[in-house]
């Protein structure tokens, strides 16, 4: 995918779903002018709040145990992409180099993002899963769909990073 079909995005945060109670990381474009939220698991939401707080475990974590094995042995995170969404689900992948050689796994997304900040490797989304998730059914219930993407909208429009906050397990 060629890099005018990608936006690079920044860690913002990690929020809480005010509809399911399920933990949400926030994405921004390098400008904050559009926001991207993906709803993650309570693990990955711990393995991405260690990381954004400077938590330091006495212990590394798989998301650590990951990039000691990647530095290891000389592969290097060139960046992590999220490029597709589908059924309310998106896809990653993270893309590396190990001495010239290309190498793309397939990723959950959080997964990807907690190994991106670990390894300060850039964020990307491609174009088309920004506008597929303007679409997206931000609750997957209750009746008044118009009314819950406007108070998403008015949620994300508003964040500034004082809205985070540490999160805790």
């Amino acid at each position: 995918m060629s890099n005018d079909h990608l936006v690079q995005m920044k860690v913002t945060g990690l929020t809480i779903d005010p509809f399911t109670s399920m933990p949400i990381i926030i994405l921004k474009d390098m400008e904050e002018k559009s926001a991207l939220p993906i709803w993650i698991g309570l693990i990955e939401a711990s393995a991405i709040a260690t990381e954004l707080e400077h938590i330091k475990l006495t212990r590394p974590m798989t998301h650590d145990l990951l990039r000691n094995i990647l530095n290891s042995v000389g592969i290097k995170v060139e960046r992590v992409v999220v490029h597709d969404l589908s059924d309310n689900t998106f896809f990653a992948r993270v893309e590396m180099d190990l001495n010239g050689k290309k190498i793309e796994m397939d990723a959950r997304p959080s997964d990807a993002i907690a190994i991106a900040l670990r390894v300060k490797s850039p964020i990307f989304v491609a174009r088309k899963v920004m506008e597929k998730s303007r679409k997206i059914d931000l609750t997957k219930e209750g009746t008044d769909e118009q009314s819950r993407k406007q108070k998403w909208t008015e949620i994300l429009e508003n964040l500034s990073p004082e809205d985070f906050g540490k999160y805790k397990m």
